[in-house]
């Protein structure tokens, strides 16, 4: 389920939202670090900067998701990308997943809004990334049949390690990953009540 052994194209084709949500992970980092934009203006006009959201810049919700501060940053969230979103795009279908990893992105961010300072500036994917935890989880809990016990397992070792690693890594924005968590499982148990919503597309 989490081990990929899809060539680059049939990657591509299998699971394209996955796909181009990396693709613009890499494709906007590289866009702030290329010397035409001078003082990183992209990365300013995009960033998650609390103080400009509350002065009505409400897209700053939405695309620190796609922004990231360093090369490692923007690798390891599009690695976990890869490694978690594929299975989940799978389930729900390329659309309700696109719908969930921004949900949660966003919720995450609202959330920093309002709990961090109007100083306070975030970018970053983590969590959206935790959503599809809080995802999983919710499937662990209400939709058992769809995960092995194995993957179960995974899925439960690697959330508990990434929350224990939210409080022991600097410069981590705590808030994003517990409520990009909390969002994907209400997502999670909400999506669980339909009968129809985990059906392979």
């Amino acid at each position: 389920m989490f081990t990929r052994t899809e060539s680059f194209r049939e990657f591509i084709r299998f699971y394209p939202a996955v796909s181009i949500i990396v693709g613009l992970n890499v494709l906007l980092y590289f866009f702030t670090i290329l010397p035409i934009f001078p003082n990183r203006l992209l990365f300013e006009k995009l960033a998650g900067i609390n103080l400009y959201i509350a002065e009505g810049e409400y897209w700053r919700l939405v695309t620190p998701i796609l922004l990231h501060s360093g090369f490692p940053h923007m690798l390891f969230n599009s690695f976990s990308l890869i490694l978690f979103g594929p299975a989940l795009e799978r389930i729900i279908g390329k659309n309700k997943f696109v719908i969930l990893y921004f949900s949660t992105g966003i919720a995450a961010n609202i959330a920093t809004f309002f709990v961090k300072p109007l100083t306070f500036i975030h970018v970053g994917s983590s969590g959206a990334i935790f959503g599809l935890f809080g995802f999983y989880i919710a499937m662990t809990l209400f939709k058992k049949h769809l995960l092995s016990k194995q993957n179960t397992q995974i899925i439960l070792t690697i959330t508990a390690i990434s929350l224990i690693m939210t409080f022991v890594q600097p410069n981590i924005n705590v808030i994003a990953h517990i409520f990009g968590l909390i969002a994907g499982i209400i997502i999670g148990a909400v999506f669980s009540s339909k009968t129809d919503i985990f059906a392979v597309k």
